[in-house]
């Protein structure tokens, strides 16, 4: 199975996500530290040159990939990935499961503005306490976004390619 979390930057909701994946955030933590959110691999590292770009976080315990990517403001991005991956599977009798899975909805307002000052604008200063602020504000809903992934991917379907956009999980 192949999990890729997705959102604007795919740089902070999505990094947490697939550490939270990768079990290098504890489940059990009731907050996070602001030197936890830092320590994130990926976490605030991206820039708009990755937009688009896959970025491999490693291997669950089960032996699943998992991925990030920041698709910028393009709707397209995912459900052309899902038709390529489709296409791709079918054609090579791939026996895979694919699962797009979006952190957006669980960003609070607070940590886009983190994110638009230090990403956008550079201005570090402001923006990285801002995005911290928001990591330890939405961190329960990202865990609970992962496990409901998880448990979704398990499922026994047919669909071999899965796309999620967890608008349950509004911020």
């Amino acid at each position: 199975m192949i999990y890729i979390y997705n959102d604007f930057g795919g740089t902070h909701s999505t990094s947490m996500a697939a550490a939270y994946h990768l079990n290098l955030i504890d489940p059990s933590d009731k907050s996070l530290t602001p030197e936890d959110v830092l320590a994130i691999p990926y976490f605030n590292k991206l820039t708009k040159k990755d937009f688009g770009k896959l970025i491999f976080h490693g291997e669950d315990e089960k032996g699943n990939f998992v991925y990030t990517i920041g698709r910028s403001s393009s709707k397209l991005v995912v459900p052309a990935l899902s038709e390529l991956c489709d296409v791709f599977l079918s054609l090579f009798d791939l026996d895979e499961r694919i699962i797009f899975s979006n952190t957006s909805p669980t960003v609070p307002f607070v940590m886009s503005i983190g994110g638009i000052l230090s990403r956008g604008l550079g201005i570090d200063w402001l923006g990285v306490p801002l995005l911290i602020k928001g990591a330890q504000k939405c961190h329960p809903t990202i865990r609970q976004l992962v496990d409901e992934t998880k448990r979704i991917a398990n499922f026994q379907s047919t669909d071999k390619v899965i796309v999620l956009e967890n608008r349950e999980f509004q911020a």
